[in-house]
């Protein structure tokens, strides 16, 4: 069996890169992997510890027992620590908060990546659609579709802050604004880097963002893989 066609994606918070990454798997029969989701059980897993997720030792200390799995098909997604369904839990903003302090662990990257390079690997599917922050510089460089989806950060904003009906917009967006800024002093995921293409949905509905990048896709394999030029 070939390896599964990697499709990159990385992006900011509230650029789509989630919702519009499961739609193309969906419309290509691809895998979908959310490599975010893996250190936000990460950190659900460190506070369940009582770990001080600002620490690198007590990060590194708690990794040692983290039993992780995620679903990678679009319709059935799931997230498990052990046991533990988290699907839900690692989306609660005490994760959230906590997230960067555990993805800024150089050893804990390394690691984490190559778990998510194995998932690909042995997904079964002809392809995969894996997004997160540096898919297309550091997990799959040589993915043959690189793509960075984004969008006007007071954009972005509004889509989270309709996705949190909690908190107030203003808090949204400045929680969306902290994130990025520390997201962004571990991994620069708000430039693309050579031979990667910029999706900008700042202008684009949901449907016309999941046409642009299938458009990318289908330009970027080669014709010969049948795999998305048939869907």
């Amino acid at each position: 069996m070939t390896d599964p066609i990697i499709v990159a994606i990385d992006g900011p918070a509230g650029s789509g890169k989630s919702s519009v990454s499961k739609q193309v798997a969906r419309r290509l029969g691809f895998g979908y992997l959310d490599t975010g989701a893996a250190y936000r059980a990460l950190a659900w897993h460190a506070l369940e510890h009582d770990a001080d997720t600002s620490d690198s030792a007590s990060v590194l200390d708690v990794a040692s027992s983290f039993d992780y799995a995620i679903s990678l098909d679009p319709d059935e997604y799931w997230v498990r620590v052990g046991s533990t369904d988290v699907t839900d839990a690692i989306r609660e903003t005490r994760v959230s908060d906590a997230v960067s302090g555990v993805a800024r662990v150089p050893v804990v990257r390394e690691a984490v990546n190559n778990m998510f390079r194995a998932l690909v690997a042995s997904s079964g599917r002809p392809g995969v659609v894996v997004e997160g922050r540096d898919i297309t510089t550091v997990v799959a460089p040589d993915a043959p579709v690189r793509i960075l989806l984004t969008a006007a950060p007071e954009v972005r904003a509004a889509r989270r802050s309709a996705e949190v009906t909690t908190q107030d917009a203003a808090t949204v967006a400045a929680a969306l604004h902290k994130r990025d800024a520390s997201d962004s002093a571990v991994v620069d995921f708000l430039t693309a880097a050579p031979g990667v293409e910029v999706v900008d949905s700042t202008h684009l509905g949901f449907d016309q963002t999941v046409d642009a990048v299938l458009d990318v896709i289908r330009t970027s394999v080669p014709t010969q893989t049948g795999a998305v030029h048939g869907s």
